[in-house]
């Protein structure tokens, strides 16, 4: 539901600024089954539970939206930071709770609230990471000048930087990660 909230946000930003595309496709859901791929969301994370890879992860279809419809200079960074904003909201409210009643609360209830937590915070930095298609390329983008020969290394090798990212630089950003957990949620990591 992360991711979903994490695409609708995208969505109702990108209308709000003046671009219906995704509320017209009727992506403005936060029904699961409207932003399922088949690819990212099942075959992926089924592949890698049943190959005991040790991780699982996925993605949902990406909203349509269409950055020529935006009002104002940063339309587009405004709309690829709600994504990222939405799960750092989310990991902030679930952080509350087991702050303000983690003690009154069932244990079960407080090991999902931090998982909740956890998840979101890694959602947010992963996609705030400067390689398109991530959300942190397009903030980027919009604080760089046109034609930035920089982005136009990203977006042509954005595979290989991607996954040069994932396999070797990921671990950087974990004590980033266990930082804002213990901000949010108030738990040691």
């Amino acid at each position: 539901m992360s991711v979903v909230v994490h695409e609708v946000a995208h969505g109702a930003v990108a209308n709000y600024l003046g671009d219906p595309t995704a509320r017209l496709a009727g992506r403005l859901s936060f029904n699961p089954l409207k932003h399922l791929d088949l690819l990212g969301s099942l075959l992926v994370p089924l592949l890698l539970i049943v190959s005991k890879a040790g991780i699982i992860f996925g993605w949902a279809k990406p909203v349509p939206v269409n950055p020529y419809n935006l009002r104002g200079k940063y339309g587009d960074a405004l709309v690829s930071g709600a994504g990222p904003a939405s799960n750092l909201l989310i990991a902030f409210v679930f952080g509350l709770l087991i702050r303000l009643f983690g003690g009154a609360l069932p244990p079960s209830f407080v090991a999902v609230s931090a998982s909740v937590v956890l998840i979101n915070i890694i959602l947010a930095l992963f996609n705030l990471v400067p390689i398109p298609p991530l959300d942190g390329s397009k903030l980027l983008a919009a604080f760089l000048p046109p034609q930035s020969p920089f982005i136009a290394f990203l977006e042509r090798y954005a595979l290989f930087v991607l996954l040069f990212f994932v396999l070797f630089l990921w671990e950087f950003l974990a004590p980033l990660v266990g930082f804002l957990f213990r901000v949010f949620s108030g738990i040691g990591m």
